[in-house]
């Protein structure tokens, strides 16, 4: 009864924190914001953002105009993790009402001044390729871009193809001179809602578009009620910015709306649209009939050598022979002997199941929609609380396993599963916040946010891992099929090719296969302030990404006891992990190949963040293939006969 208690308590104190944090679980933007004619459309800045600094910074930090008073929105964690700061803007939008043009800030014949200090600022955010992030009804503003795929006049209609640009470029540079967007033509789409005879028509915000213009103070023309009139044609220049003197320019705007047949639950298609969805379905297609087939051949393959194996192992009437061969049976006294530093390495596989639930719910829940690109910020929020409710699984794993390998010190093992990786991470997390606190990035984590994060891991994972050790601890260990001789046999000399680096290398290359244009993807995301949205595609990876690692672990561990090499515990998870290492080098070429990254902050986060990645992939394909060989080795040495 007891036994049977303890199996249980993990499972129901998991459900009690799931349904205890479902009813405070909100998800921003879901709910649609209707308009009447004339009412106030706020228009918000997030932040602004580079590719080629990955330095995001607040809207304010550039000299932009500011509204009688500063409001920020309250952010949850992963808005805060991002480095977004939803503010305030002094634009002012009324839905369906048209705005030909209008100075934001500067009166009449006295426009807006910007200092030696401030112009220099300005100038380096435009030659650093800055982007500027506005949220309409939380909708982000989008540039077209149009592009042609045929030059000829008369195919230009046919061949046209309209892509969308997150966010509008701060401005340009030509022939070393800079020029800013102070210019900005907003054009939003609106879904007219069908309502009875006697009801006010109602509005929904389907899209928001932004075409960005650079117009010199002398070509626009303002008058004292805050309007302006813009040239007509091309006859206007750019405004420059001279980053060694003061600048005067006016910030203005203009609003045009336009009727759309786009529905308001559809209108985030506009934004996720890709043009490589069928380079998606090939890749998927490809690497499912890649690895299931390999998957059978290598499964046939070790079915029949196992059954082979174990019908001579099991033969009464030949021992004298098969005394004489050499295999995996000859290990069968020390291949469940406990490995060196079994503490750190249940903590490791501990920290390894505790990802691998956070990854797969996450996924899963993505998938059903729920932590769609509207929803800004949920999936990193959602993500740092399943870790932290997951280390009740962890602990749990992890505390079996090490009562399994003969450990006593169950305390210290807890601790250590508890901080072993999540201190590794904040470590590196808080040595690169310090760099980016250096450089006033709105990506700098703040300190109460920091504070909070600690607060979590000491408060709630912590407690966790050390409740899901004590009854995993408590639990029966893992029934190992054979005794332990009490003297280790000798291990012959290996061949070169069962090198634990040879094997990385082997056992790594056929999961890196099934995802890598998968990571191709998720980095443009990261990296290219890109949305990701395909997480239906994502489990499918993640899916084939198991049963991968899975088939190679056993592959590996079958060859290192036919070599008669029985230790197996520590060479299988590192090997089980090779594919981590083929991230780490796509990493390296995606730095030099796809991103401008030249100055050494933005690198050393690159690098950094990137080291993060690769030790979690590495942690979650490693404990996979580490349960699965560890359930293949006490299978087959359960099938034959031992004296």
């Amino acid at each position: 009864m007891a036994a049977a208690m303890q199996d249980w308590l993990p499972w129901s104190l998991l459900l009690l924190f799931l349904t205890w944090d479902t009813s405070a679980f909100y998800v921003p933007g879901v709910a649609p914001i209707n308009f009447h004619q004339n009412d106030p459309v706020e228009i918000k800045a997030v932040k602004l953002t580079s590719s080629r600094t990955q330095l995001p910074y607040e809207y304010y930090s550039l000299p932009f105009c500011q509204p009688s008073t500063i409001t920020y929105k309250a952010e949850n964690l992963g808005e805060v993790l991002r480095g977004d700061r939803i503010v305030n803007t002094p634009f002012q939008v009324l839905m369906n009402s048209e705005k030909k043009c209008e100075v934001l800030c500067g009166k009449s014949n006295k426009p807006m001044t910007l200092s030696v200090k401030e112009s220099r600022l300005v100038a380096e955010r435009i030659s650093e390729d800055y982007y500027v992030h506005l949220i309409a009804d939380n909708l982000p503003v989008a540039t077209r871009l149009e592009l042609y795929s045929n030059r000829d006049g008369d195919d230009k209609k046919k061949e046209k193809d309209v892509q969308f640009e997150h966010g509008y470029r701060l401005g340009f540079t030509d022939v070393n001179k800079i020029y800013l967007h102070n210019h900005l033509s907003f054009i939003l789409y609106y879904h007219r809602e069908d309502l009875e005879e006697d009801q006010e028509h109602t509005y929904r915000v389907v899209r928001f578009e932004v075409i960005p213009q650079s117009i010199r103070l002398e070509d626009l023309k303002a008058d004292e009620k805050s309007s302006c009139t813009l040239p007509e044609g091309t006859n206007s220049s750019p405004q420059e910015i001279d980053p060694t003197k003061e600048n005067q320019l006016y910030f203005t705007y203009s609003v045009h709306w336009e009727e759309s047949d786009i529905k308001w639950a559809s209108r985030w298609d506009t934004y996720l649209t890709m043009s490589d969805v069928q380079i998606h379905w090939f890749s998927i297609i490809n690497s499912v009939v890649v690895v299931f087939f390999l998957s059978g051949i290598l499964s046939m393959i070790i079915i029949r050598t196992l059954r082979k194996d174990i019908a001579n192992y099991n033969k009464e009437d030949d021992i004298e022979d098969t005394m004489e061969e050499s295999g995996w049976k000859l290990v069968h006294g020390d291949v469940f002997r406990p490995p060196q530093y079994p503490m750190i390495l249940s903590s490791l596989l501990g920290s390894g199941i505790q990802l691998f639930c956070m990854i797969l719910i996450v996924i899963f829940v993505a998938m059903l929609g729920m932590l769609s690109p509207s929803s800004r910020g949920a999936l990193m929020t959602t993500a740092c609380f399943l870790f932290m409710f997951m280390g009740v699984f962890g602990g749990f794993s992890a505390g079996r396993l090490y009562r399994t390998l003969k450990g006593h010190r169950w305390k210290k093992g807890a601790f250590c599963t508890a901080t072993l990786y999540p201190g590794v991470v904040f470590g590196i997390c808080f040595i690169l916040n310090c760099f980016i606190w250096g450089k006033h990035s709105s990506g700098a984590v703040p300190f109460p946010t920091m504070v909070a994060l600690l607060c979590m891991w000491f408060g709630i994972s912590l407690p966790l891992v050390y409740l899901g050790y004590y009854f995993g601890f408590r639990k029966q260990p893992y029934d190992n099929p054979v005794r332990t001789n009490q003297i280790p046999r000798q291990i012959p000399e290996q061949r070169w090719y069962m090198n634990r680096f040879v094997g990385i290398l082997m056992a790594g290359i056929l999961p890196f296969g099934a995802m890598f244009i998968e990571l191709f993807f998720i980095f443009s995301a990261i990296w290219e302030n890109q949305f990701y949205y395909l997480f239906g595609f994502l489990f499918l990876v993640f899916i084939i990404l198991v049963v991968s690692c899975s088939q190679i672990s056993i592959v590996m561990v079958y060859f290192q006891l036919c070599a008669e090499d029985y230790r197996w515990w520590w060479r299988n998870f590192l090997v089980s992990g090779g594919s981590a290492f083929y991230v780490l080098v796509y990493a390296i070429f995606y730095f030099v190949n796809k991103l401008d990254i030249v100055e050494f902050i933005p690198s050393l986060l690159y690098f950094g963040y990137t080291a993060l990645m690769v030790l979690s992939f590495w942690l979650l394909t490693g404990t996979i293939g580490f349960y699965a060989a560890y359930m293949f080795v006490r299978k087959i040495y359960a099938a034959v006969k031992i004296d």
